[in-house]
């Protein structure tokens, strides 16, 4: 049973979030032949205060 673990600042909506896990299912079916059904997906949402790239905080950006 695969788990797939997705990290990304928050701000999606449900309904790019549910493309996101329907995409991620089909590839990680498709790559190593699990059954879509057996696929789990976490999304882990963080707050742009809780992120950041070369010294910059994603809320300072």
């Amino acid at each position: 049973m695969p788990i797939v673990t997705v990290q990304m600042l928050e701000g999606r909506t449900d309904e790019q979030k549910q493309e996101l896990v329907e995409k991620v299912t089909a590839a990680v079916s498709e790559s190593i032949g699990a059954p879509a059904e057996r696929v789990s997906i976490v999304i882990e949402e963080m707050k742009k205060t809780n992120f950041a790239v070369a010294g910059k905080r994603a809320s300072d950006l």
